[in-house]
């Protein structure tokens, strides 16, 4: 079975070498709509004060305003992937920037915590579409001589909006009222509408039989519960009630889906491909990878907040040289020379090695000042730049091109459970060492910032920071070796489905 690619009126056609000409501009498109997702995940992080002020929001509000977006993009990934290869690439991404921006428009007007809750939620519809459908594009207008460093940018986008949503955010809020926050999305979602419809080519899957109705809803169901306990569990508890019976349920609706799609005449989800040893080795490497990174990084934004006092907005601006270093070194090609001379195997290896260094380097060096945190960042952007595009890679090119979209869901979907269990995981180890070294006079406190308001003398508060900072030095140094551990493994299985192949 083939991909039809067929171009809208006025959209770009092959040149004489047989490839999309305009291609670049198509992917600078994908990449602004990816940056603008991925942003939206961490943009909300400086605006929590001024969101409990202006909506009277509690505790519980502010929790739903951040997770209903990612719960809902998380839920909906590999059905949004599995409409784009049916009902075609390009739609699915026009269909995705129209929601994403109804979305925003209405999470910027919204006027209590109930309307931005619900804002946020449609906005988790298209940005699943947009996460799916930007990865799926890219692989049809790129050949394979050039994958690779496509790849690389758009992953590249991802770390630059996961870093610059802090900043960002910081900077609207200085002078403009929370709700622009959300409104600058739309007109980067009108310019990112017209410039797709006139340039990206239309590519689908050849449909046949009949809709999977029923893999829809049982994988959208059992990925948001699943996500949902992870979420929930540091905070609530994972033996409380409503954690464990959300796991319990996802795991079992996840496992009816795959009987379900093992017995379907059409699946949207082929579960054939996880008899390909080398999809197997991707897809396990992603959320290994992602746990240990997700996690590291977490940590590390704690660190710049509560041991080195930068408020959050700040803390993310001097966390950009990360994200910069990722860029750059993907514009420039380098990273795609890199895997393109080791291998994907060896690339991952390589670049987890880099990021697992350059966080102990910022855990353990014995100065706090910016001029150690630096270098430290930029190692860690270095091993983002290789592994990062390497892992997606090795996922897509493990799967048909004709199943561009699925692959793309499947990538983002282990990518959140990966990036949700890394915060859950890395957090419980800092919350739990962190418990342990509270002196007794503060020991019920449930955070950081309770247990130095508990505190009763400036003696107390030292011991109380010093608790926090040797919390933090474990779980980043747990962080190091997950990641590390994650790269190895990550290479090992890939390595091993290379020689098997």
């Amino acid at each position: 079975m083939t991909t039809t690619l067929a171009p809208p009126a006025g959209a770009p056609t092959g040149g004489a070498d047989g490839r999309v000409r305009g291609r670049w501009l198509i992917l600078a498109v994908l990449c602004l709509a990816q940056v603008t997702v991925v942003l939206d995940n961490t943009v909300l992080t400086v605006a929590i004060p001024v969101l409990t002020t202006e909506l009277s929001a509690s505790t519980a509000d502010v929790q739903w305003m951040i997770n209903a977006y990612a719960l809902v993009q998380c839920g909906l990934l590999l059905t949004a992937g599995s409409a784009a290869d049916r009902y075609g690439r390009r739609r699915m991404l026009l269909a995705g920037l129209v929601l994403f921006g109804l979305g925003s428009l209405a999470a910027g007007l919204a006027q209590s915590s109930g309307q931005l809750i619900a804002a946020r939620a449609g906005m988790g519809i298209g940005g699943a579409l947009l996460v799916t459908a930007t990865l799926a594009v890219a692989m049809q207008v790129f050949d394979d001589a050039e994958r690779s460093r496509a790849i690389g940018l758009w992953a590249a986008a991802s770390a630059l909006g996961f870093a610059a949503g802090p900043p960002f955010g910081g900077l609207v809020l200085a002078h403009l009222p929370w709700g622009a926050i959300f409104l600058v999305n739309v007109p980067i979602v009108l310019v990112c509408l017209v410039a797709a419809w006139a340039l990206v080519p239309e590519s689908r899957q050849p449909a046949k039989g009949r809709l999977d109705l029923g893999g829809v809803l049982l994988s959208t169901a059992g990925l948001t519960a699943v996500v949902y306990a992870i979420i929930a569990g540091p905070e609530h508890g994972w033996t409380a009630t409503p954690v464990l019976g959300a796991a319990v349920a996802g795991v079992l609706l996840l496992a009816a889906f795959v009987a379900w799609e093992r017995r379907v005449a059409d699946p949207m989800l082929d579960m054939h491909f996880f008899r390909n040893p080398r999809f197997v080795g991707a897809v396990s490497g992603v959320v290994l990878i992602t746990f240990g990174a997700t996690g590291a990084l977490f940590l590390l934004t704690q660190h710049l907040q509560f041991v080195r006092g930068y408020p959050a907005w700040e803390a993310g601006l001097r966390m950009m040289p990360f994200a910069l270093s990722i860029v750059l070194l993907n514009v420039g090609g380098v990273a795609a020379r890199v895997i393109h001379r080791l291998g994907l195997a060896y690339s991952i290896a390589l670049g987890m090695t880099l990021l697992a260094a350059g966080l102990a380097l910022i855990t353990h060096a014995p100065s706090d000042g910016y001029g150690v945190l630096l270098p430290g960042l930029l190692v860690m952007g270095a091993g983002c730049a290789v592994a990062n595009p390497a892992i997606v890679e090795a996922v897509m090119s493990a799967i048909p091109p004709e199943k561009a979209g699925a692959g793309a869901g499947v990538d983002g979907t282990m990518t959140e459970v990966g990036s949700s269990l890394g915060v859950a995981v890395l957090g419980a180890i800092l919350n739990a060492r962190f418990a342990a070294l509270l002196p007794a006079a503060v020991s019920g406190a449930g955070s950081f910032p309770a247990a130095l308001a508990a505190a009763r003398s400036e003696p107390e508060r030292a011991l109380v920071s010093a608790a926090f900072r040797s919390a933090l030095e474990t779980g980043q140094t747990v962080g190091a070796v997950a990641v590390f551990a994650g790269g190895c493994v990550a290479a090992a299985l890939l390595r091993r489905a290379e020689r098997t192949g």
